[in-house]
């Protein structure tokens, strides 16, 4: 079941328990809109590690998970951590992460409102410096956030340790 973008404007909300399986769901559902993809996404969304990992996110006063909602459904979500440093005259630092809209409602404009909601949240907590990183291959999602006034000006690195 397909879902044309709406005009209409989501509310965006701090994230509840409630919502953890749809946040999750969008997560696991990446790029992918068919429906077998979706299906398997909302079956790894009620693995318990997600409810863990909101009651450790809720519990720091550093991170923010907030979700778009319309008519009743979570349809985006992202993540804000605040992160306190030292360079820059210890400028407060923002990262922004978990970036996920319903791949069937995208291009609708929800996350140009999630993203201007993330840099109003940014600024109310004394972020002077906001960061976000995405996966190399996401080329329309790097032009989404340059269009935003994000500039490429890093290049990031990860290893998983577990």
């Amino acid at each position: 079941m397909s879902m044309a973008p709406s005009s209409a404007v989501p509310d965006l909300r701090p994230a509840m328990a409630a919502d953890v399986a749809a946040i999750a769901a969008l997560i696991a559902m990446g790029g992918a809109a068919d429906a077998a993809d979706r299906v398997a996404a909302e079956a790894e969304a009620r693995h318990p590690a997600y409810a863990e990992a909101f009651d450790r996110i809720r519990s720091s006063a550093a991170n923010h998970l907030f979700v778009a909602e319309q008519a009743g459904r979570v349809i985006g979500t992202y993540q804000l951590t605040v992160l306190p440093g030292i360079a820059q005259r210890g400028r407060i630092r923002g990262k922004i992460e978990s970036v996920h809209v319903d791949p069937e409602l995208r291009g609708g404009g929800i996350g140009a409102i999630m993203m201007r909601h993330a840099v109003e949240q940014a600024r109310a907590l004394g972020v002077g410096l906001l960061e976000l990183s995405s996966d190399k291959r996401r080329g329309a999602a790097h032009r989404f956030y340059e269009r935003l006034g994000f500039a490429r000006s890093h290049e990031g690195f990860k290893m998983v340790l577990d």
